[in-house]
C-alpha cells in the first residue's frame, strides 16, 4: 500500500518547551492506526500540526505527494484530510440535520461553486440523510444538537467531519468522557465506517482495550518522541514502552 500521509523529522516548540520533537511517521493508505502516550506526550500537538492548526518549527508533511505546511486548515481540509477534535465542534442550537446539511452545503460551495436552486438543494438534503443514515443518527434529527448525550454528540461530529469528503481522517480521543456502554457503540461505528468508506484513520486514544482492539498499527509517544510503532502485539510487549505508559 502506498503512503497517504508522511511526516518527516516535524518538530515544534513553545518557548523552552519541545512539544514535538523530530517526529517521523508513514501513515499506509486504509490504515486504521492509534496513537497512545501520557498525558503531555505531544499527540494533540501533533494533530493540530498536521491539520493546520499550528506551524511547525520545522519538519515536513506529505499528503498525497504534496507538502502541505503552510497550507491553511481549509486548504488542508478540501485536500481530503479531516480532524474530529476532543472536544465536539458542532453548533449547539442547531438540529442533527441542521449541522450536517450546514457542511454538506459548505462543502459543495467551496469545490463546485455550488448554484442555490431546488434542484441542488434536492441534492444537499440527499446528501445529508446519505451521511445521518451512515451514522446511525436517524432518530435524532429533529433534535438540537446540544441536547445529545456525549455519544451522539461524537457520532454527530463525525458525520459533520464526513460530510467534507475526508479520505482521511484525524481523531482526537473519540470515546473521551464516554460511559463504558457510549465508548464501545461509538468505536464500532468508527470501525463500521472506515471498513464501509475505505477511510484512512488515525486516532489518539487512551482506552487500551479499544487500542489494542481495533489498531493495526500502534504508535506510541512520549515527552514529544516517537517512543516506538508497531502491531499491537509487537507494542503490548515492548519494554521501553510498559516502563514509559503501560506498566506492567
Amino acid at each position: 500500500m502506498a503512503a497517504v500521509l508522511e511526516v518527516k523529522t516535524l518538530n515544534r516548540s513553545f518557548g523552552g518547551l519541545q512539544a514535538v520533537l523530530n517526529v517521523s511517521l508513514s501513515i499506509q493508505e486504509k490504515e486504521m492506526s492509534a496513537i497512545i502516550g501520557p498525558n503531555g506526550a505531544g499527540k494533540t500537538t501533533l494533530f493540530n500540526l498536521i491539520s493546520g492548526f499550528l506551524p511547525p518549527s520545522s519538519g515536513s508533511i506529505i499528503f498525497r505527494g504534496r507538502e502541505i505546511v503552510g497550507k491553511s486548515v481549509d486548504e488542508i481540509s478540501n485536500l481530503g484530510l479531516g480532524r474530529c477534535f476532543q472536544r465536539t465542534n458542532v453548533f449547539p442550537g442547531l438540529t442533527v440535520y441542521e449541522n450536517i446539511q450546514a457542511a454538506v452545503l459548505a462543502k459543495k460551495q467551496k469545490c463546485h461553486h455550488f448554484l442555490s436552486s431546488c434542484f441542488r438543494y434536492a441534492e444537499v438534503n440527499q446528501r445529508t440523510e446519505e451521511i445521518i443514515e451512515s451514522v446511525n443518527l436517524g432518530a435524532l434529527v429533529r433534535l438540537k444538537s446540544g441536547t445529545l448525550s456525549h455519544g451522539d454528540q461524537k457520532l454527530l461530529d463525525i458525520a459533520v467531519t464526513l460530510a467534507l469528503e475526508p479520505t482521511v481522517i484525524l481523531l482526537d480521543e473519540p470515546t473521551a468522557g464516554m460511559s463504558p456502554d457510549e465508548r464501545f457503540s461509538t468505536i464500532e461505528m468508527v470501525a463500521k465506517l472506515w471498513k464501509e468508506m475505505n477511510l484512512t484513520l488515525l486516532f489518539i486514544e487512551h482506552d487500551m482495550d479499544i487500542v489494542f482492539n481495533h489498531a493495526q498499527l500502534i504508535r506510541v509517544m512520549n515527552q514529544g518522541e516517537l517512543l516506538a510503532e508497531g502491531t499491537p502485539a509487537e507494542i503490548r510487549t515492548n519494554k521501553e514502552v510498559i516502563t514509559a505508559y503501560l506498566g506492567e
